[in-house]
């Protein structure tokens, strides 16, 4: 199978899906000339004239405008240059977009994707360097996809493209030039389906984006000290998929939540509340969370290093639960 990165597999989903629907076209800030900052936009330009816009730098007008083609019977894709200038587009997402469909009785659709690149880079420092997903998880009305291999992007983005519901795609600014395997054949990956990224019986991590990959690199490590993980991948984290976790949890007995946010109050706080609910029985110890500090990502390489779970966290929390 051939090999492409995290950015061209995003490129390749939109491609496809905005050659099969003239409706679907995208907007947002240093797109159509320079091909988006992560270069996911690289020539789609040319190819679909008229479809690839630059915007004036306002996030609140992006968003709206989004959200107003969409109401309108487009297929808009919103670009939001980094996740952390969202803030200035709140409204039109947590007020508009998510609510609409619900105000409207079902008599509106809203079939926008607002993709955003998040997470830590290197050293951009506090305001271009949080997670965000979060934010978004707590507001109904929004589902949300945080994928972690060029495979899952893919297929991921083409089921947002299908979706009526806004969808807040999370794309780890580290990951678009990691390679992995994509068919050339269509396909799509369903919302709320988690892939088990390695088998394991002693204990089940459940990860995300880039969490995904320091969790497998953890599961190595620890396969030495005579430790099976099983690494769980959530992909998207509205729905979330329950199912899978419980089964897994009910296979090795301990648990470890790891996502690359503010361990304070993250999505992982959700997984560990049901898992505690639905299956309290089966746990042997106690369940690890990895999580940033609550601070501001520092500018700081070595600060920033601190501040940030790595492999070594999730070594450290799988070995507490033993």
């Amino acid at each position: 199978m051939r090999t492409i990165t995290f950015s061209e597999a995003l490129r390749e989903a939109i491609a496809e899906e905005m050659e099969r629907n003239p409706l679907i076209f995208t907007f947002g800030e240093d797109i159509a000339k320079q091909g988006g900052i992560f270069g996911v936009y690289k020539g789609l330009g040319e190819k679909f004239p008229g479809r690839v816009l630059d915007t004036p730098i306002s996030e609140a007008a992006i968003n709206g405008a989004g959200v107003g083609a969409a109401l309108a019977g487009a297929r808009p894709i919103v670009e939001i240059h980094f996740v952390d200038f969202v803030t200035c587009g709140m409204d039109e997402l947590v007020n508009q977009a998510a609510k609409i469909r619900y105000m409207f009785g079902g008599q509106a659709k809203l079939p926008v994707v607002f993709r955003m690149p998040d997470g830590v880079g290197k050293s951009a420092a506090a305001q271009h360097s949080q997670s965000l997903e979060s934010w978004f998880v707590h507001i109904p009305g929004l589902k949300v996809v945080v994928p972690s291999t060029p495979y899952d992007a893919k297929g991921l983005m083409k089921t947002a493209l299908h979706s009526d519901d806004p969808v807040m795609f999370m794309e780890h600014k580290l990951l678009y030039g990691i390679k992995g395997e994509v068919p050339e054949e269509e396909y799509f990956i369903p919302f709320g389906e988690a892939d088990v990224k390695r088998q394991g019986k002693d204990v089940t991590v459940v990860a995300t984006s880039r969490m995904v990959h320091e969790s497998l690199k953890a599961a190595e490590k620890l396969a030495k000290q005579g430790i099976d993980v099983e690494v769980i991948d959530l992909r998207t984290l509205v729905p979330w998929d329950k199912k899978s976790v419980i089964k897994s949890v009910r296979k090795t007995g301990r648990l470890v939540v790891a996502h690359e946010a503010v361990k304070r109050a993250g999505w992982g706080a959700e997984i560990v509340a049901t898992v505690v609910k639905e299956a309290f029985d089966y746990l042997d110890a106690p369940i690890g969370r990895v999580g940033a500090k609550a601070v501001p990502v520092p500018f700081s390489p070595p600060l920033e290093k601190f501040v940030i779970p790595d492999y070594k966290d999730v070594v450290e929390a799988v070995k507490e639960l033993f």
